[in-house]
């Protein structure tokens, strides 16, 4: 009796640690689509918390979208806490309603991305600076639309699958 309590905890335990999938996701309203949304300009405040749970930066930025079918750019502009500057332009391409890659000057090779109902997920690699080095950091990014002008990202941080840090952003559409 001992040995089947424990395999139904076991089990429980499982069912409980898969992860969300995006697709999950479809049909949860307000829609997302992110050609929408990351059109014209957008501002977001975040912070950057450490794996220890102490938030180490506060930020803002200043983003400008545009979009020609599938393909988009975001310009994004970085004021950091500590008086630090950042810019970083992303280059969108939609392959299909759901799934996009993107680019930019410091994410190791390409993002991948999918949105479906009021979410998107975006997983990428990217390079960031630190003293002298940088270090190669994967991203796990989820955004969740709140209204047509709020939404808001929890991204994860991890560096050979051990977390280093999380973001938590509120973006808001200005037109």
């Amino acid at each position: 009796m001992k040995f089947k309590g424990s395999m139904l905890a076991m089990l429980a335990c499982l069912s409980g640690c898969t992860e969300a999938r995006i697709e999950d996701y479809a049909g949860r309203k307000p829609a997302m689509d992110i050609r929408h949304y990351l059109s014209g300009d957008v501002e977001a405040s975040g912070v950057y918390m450490k794996s220890s749970g102490m938030v180490d930066k506060q930020f803002h930025v200043v983003m400008k979208g545009s979009w020609k079918g599938n393909d988009g750019k975001l310009q994004e502009h970085f004021t950091y806490s500590d008086g630090t500057n950042g810019e970083r332009v992303w280059s969108i391409h939609f392959t299909d309603e759901h799934h996009f890659t993107a680019t930019a000057h410091d994410v190791v090779g390409q993002a991948k991305g999918a949105q479906f109902g009021n979410a998107v997920n975006m997983s990428y690699v990217l390079r960031i600076p630190v003293k002298n080095t940088s270090y190669d950091i994967a991203m796990d990014d989820w955004m969740y639309l709140m209204d047509d002008h709020t939404m808001i990202n929890h991204t994860n941080m991890t560096k050979f699958g051990f977390k280093v840090g999380e973001l938590f952003i509120t973006f808001r559409k200005k037109s």
